[in-house]
């Protein structure tokens, strides 16, 4: 079942970014995936993308990038929207050094563009994980970084790919997906996080009361994320 609609999905989406870091190993690989649906206005798009930006040029972050047995990550940053919005992404950037961290940092600091729309999570997390599957990265550990401010706007509709769907190619796949819940239209917004968006090994919802704490919520999430493990360091 996981496989068929793993093809489903790739059939929609079209072949992911190619990845300019294959055949790395890393101890960590990062999907960042920011929305950009329509409850989104351009003035919170751009805190979003500043806050990633300011965390990826802080000392504290850069070593825990560097602090894995590899020394080095690799982080995807995507926007998610509308289910039928094309996805977009920077393609993959191994972290490797603070100089590494630096020019992702500038990227991220760029405009990808906004989809817009509904608030398609499931249809996003589908993409995310297609950049995982195709990236060609060696690694244990990978992690999707979901932020955004509600929920699932397509569950009642056909045919759009759904949150259930993506949850069970999620789960084959092995891979963990976090949530950062951005509390400014539902306040209630972690416990749906919880039940619907987040799993895997070590899985967590952390939140923000509104877009002007984004950039120090995205920090501390990433220092937890990034961070390996107890059982992998030396």
């Amino acid at each position: 079942m996981a496989f068929r609609l793993f093809a489903v999905v790739l059939a929609l989406l079209g072949l992911a970014t190619p990845a300019l870091a294959a055949g790395k190993a890393v101890d960590l690989a990062l999907v960042l995936a920011v929305d950009t649906s329509g409850s989104v206005d351009g003035d919170e798009y751009a805190l979003q993308m500043k806050g990633i930006a300011a965390a990826f040029r802080s000392a504290d972050v850069i070593a825990a990038a560097l602090s894995g047995p590899h020394h080095q990550i690799a982080v995807n940053l995507m926007t998610w929207g509308d289910p039928d919005e094309q996805k977009y992404d920077t393609g993959w950037r191994i972290i490797a050094s603070q100089e590494d961290a630096k020019a992702f940092a500038d990227l991220a600091n760029t405009d990808l563009p906004r989809q817009g729309g509904g608030t398609g999570i499931g249809i996003g997390m589908a993409y995310a994980l297609t950049l995982l599957r195709s990236s060609g990265l060696e690694t244990s550990r990978q992690v999707i970084d979901i932020s955004g401010d509600g929920h699932e706007s397509w569950e009642l509709r056909e045919p759009h790919f759904k949150l259930p769907q993506a949850q069970v190619l999620r789960e084959a796949a092995g891979v963990t997906v976090n949530g950062l819940a951005i509390l400014t239209d539902e306040p209630n917004l972690v416990r749906y996080y919880h039940d619907n968006v987040i799993g895997g090994p070590g899985s967590f919802v952390m939140s923000v009361a509104d877009y002007g704490e984004y950039a120090e919520g995205i920090h501390r999430k990433l220092i937890r994320e990034i961070q390996p493990p107890l059982s992998m360091l030396p």
